[in-house]
């Protein structure tokens, strides 16, 4: 059927196939940028709930590991794919697309907004670009937090440092297995820590009493640890620079190197004039993320409706 429209009216799309796309918000950044912290804070101001795509949390356990959020740190927002699955499975890229794409239309059913974030980028692609029905259905606004390597490195350290204060150390021998042979590919095991911790806690389980080589083996996985995570902050910006230069991804780029930067001084300011506030708080591990994260972000529906930066 033609249509024929009156000038100046505009046209109308009367193919009863069309509909209106639902929205979906996908917070990314590499490894300590803040997503989990920028996610939730856009999630109270819209009525909406966060469905988790990093590896590593969707897992039980290891929650200082693996940073997970805390209850009281999700405030309220209800959180999907997080800590749900058996530590021992693989939980592949398709497995995400089936588990994410059905929590999104339990949202969007309640009509609410998704938010997705996460560090597994793989994730994404495969729900966003392998994924015919959810292209047809849904349309993203990327968010990507960027904070330029030297600042984000030098705050993954000190991340490190405080997961270590917190415990990661009696997270990670719980979980250890002196009489297994050492299997770090599969599951939760994979996590950056389990491997890096092996021979300290393989020292520590033959009953080496020499403690000066186990505070150098301690001192050598922690700072494995640092080495790897910056390694895989690296690998992750990589992978978001290639997304956006093959990929017609609606992406809004959020500098917050410079918030990061203020907070260090700040940071750095505050140990100087009281050095009794060094240790982190209980469930606040890794989390002191800039609460100005979020200035540079459209607010309320605008963030649907911008064009990418």
């Amino acid at each position: 059927m033609k249509l024929f429209m009156s000038p100046g009216l505009p046209s109308i799309n009367m193919d009863p196939s069309f509909r209106r796309k639902d929205k979906v918000i996908v917070v990314m950044g590499a490894t300590g940028t803040g997503k989990s912290k920028l996610a939730i804070d856009l999630a109270t101001r819209f009525p909406a709930e966060i469905i988790n795509s990093d590896e590593m949390q969707v897992y039980q356990g290891l929650d200082i590991v693996t940073n997970k959020v805390t209850e009281e740190e999700c405030r309220g927002i209800p959180h999907h794919l997080l800590g749900i699955m058996d530590p021992k499975f693989n939980f592949t890229a398709n497995d995400f697309k089936q588990h994410a794409s059905l929590a999104i239309e339990s949202i969007l059913e309640r009509d609410r907004l998704p938010i997705i974030t996460g560090g597994s980028n793989s994730y994404i692609e495969a729900l966003v670009d392998d994924h015919p029905e959810f292209r047809m259905k849904c349309e993203c606004c990327f968010i990507w937090v960027d904070v330029a390597l030297p600042v984000l490195k030098s705050f993954v350290s000190e991340r490190v440092d405080r997961m270590v204060e917190a415990g990661l150390v009696d997270e990670v021998r719980r979980m250890f297995d002196s009489t297994a042979e050492a299997e770090y590919t599969h599951g939760i095991r994979k996590a950056i820590g389990m491997l890096e911790m092996d021979e300290y806690l393989r020292g520590e389980a033959c009953g080496i009493n020499d403690e000066e080589t186990q505070e150098r083996l301690l001192q050598t996985a922690i700072s494995k640890i640092k080495e790897n995570t910056c390694i895989l902050a690296d690998r992750q910006l990589q992978k978001i620079r290639r997304l956006c230069s093959r990929r017609n991804w609606n992406m809004h780029r959020l500098d917050a190197t410079e918030v990061f930067s203020k907070r260090k001084s700040s940071s750095r300011n505050s140990n100087t004039k009281s050095s009794g506030d060094a240790a982190p708080r209980s469930g606040a591990v890794g989390k002191e993320t800039p609460v100005l994260l979020t200035a540079g972000v459209p607010r309320g529906p605008e963030i649907l409706h911008t064009k990418p930066m």
